[in-house]
């Protein structure tokens, strides 16, 4: 029996995130964690099924809306109120938000948050995870979450979030919203093939461009801001890392391309400072607070835009 629970804990393990400190500073374990790794590989290959599957104009349409969906998750909720809260809620939709954040498939919200906190606090320098200008554009945008060191929850950051164990829980079970929401494109796509025949689609198309071509997009549209955003664009404001905004990079990330602006003052829930600055994000939290399911969006103070401006001809 003992060999069997030994391979039970192995599976559980390998399940469960680390719900443990790990090491929270100083020298840190960049191997390729390649166990850990097979999920993510595994879902790039999967994209490879469109090929077995076929194309519908349906499946396309649930892979782009699924896509927007989600994208939406991980920048006003796993960013713009986990990370930086600049919102508040009630502790229901604070959890369904962080579950819906899941289904995203970017590990668990306590995860995220204390890493891009820990990013705010060491931004292009050493200590920065996944910074391009120190550890170059590639790791910057897929490397650095695969490996050993960087699986644990940065803990530190979160004692705020830490002490709600219904988050906890979550954190641990992260890929459990990612599963069921693999298996929902499966039953839409079946209950599509009999209730509207004509959109040509089943449960195996709808799975694979709905859930894995739908995810491999937003996991490189939201790795682009880590890496790219810091490389391509320009600088308003004399911050002292090398966050850029670039308008290409708000499309595909609903906002989150005016990353300059951010690191300028990441407390707003809004990242286009100015009403010609796309970010969708910023007009979704607004139309949600109109429901009343969040509430006391932090807005740009006015003395903000001109603190440490740059003079656009010095760019």
């Amino acid at each position: 029996m003992a060999p069997q629970r030994g391979a039970w804990s192995a599976v559980w393990h390998w399940l469960v995130s680390d719900g443990g400190p790990g090491p929270l500073d100083g020298p840190r374990d960049e191997r390729i964690d390649w166990l850990r790794a097979i999920p993510f590989i595994g879902l790039h290959a999967a994209c490879l099924g469109v090929f077995l599957v076929g194309f519908s104009w349906a499946a396309l349409g649930a892979c782009l809306a699924f896509y927007v969906l989600r994208m939406f998750f991980v920048t006003g909720f796993y960013h713009r109120y986990f990370s930086h809260r600049s919102f508040r809620t009630s502790r229901a939709f604070q959890f369904a938000m962080a579950a819906l954040g899941c289904t995203a498939g970017q590990r668990g919200p306590l995860w995220w948050a204390g890493h891009h906190r820990h990013h705010h606090g060491h931004a292009d320098e050493h200590e920065d995870v996944h910074s391009p200008e120190r550890h170059g554009l590639l790791w910057a945008h897929t490397g650095w979450f695969l490996t050993r060191g960087n699986y644990p929850t940065r803990w530190r950051y979160v004692r705020d979030w830490a002490r709600y164990p219904e988050l906890r829980w979550l954190n641990r079970l992260d890929w459990l919203p990612l599963v069921l929401f693999a298996a929902g494109t499966w039953a839409l796509g079946a209950w599509l093939a009999g209730a509207a025949p004509g959109l040509g689609t089943n449960g195996p198309q709808m799975l694979v461009w709905g859930f894995f071509v739908s995810t491999v997009l937003l996991y490189h549209g939201t790795y682009t801001i880590n890496s790219l955003a810091h490389r391509f664009g320009r600088r308003r404001f004399a911050t002292r890392d090398s966050s850029r905004n670039n308008f290409w990079l708000s499309l595909v990330t609903l906002g989150e391309g005016w990353h300059n602006n951010h690191h300028h003052y990441p407390a707003t829930a809004r990242q286009g400072f100015y009403w010609w600055e796309l970010d969708p994000t910023w007009y979704a939290l607004i139309a949600l607070s109109w429901t009343g399911l969040i509430r006391d969006l932090r807005p740009v103070p006015s003395a903000v835009l001109e603190h440490r401006r740059i003079d656009a001809g010095s760019q």
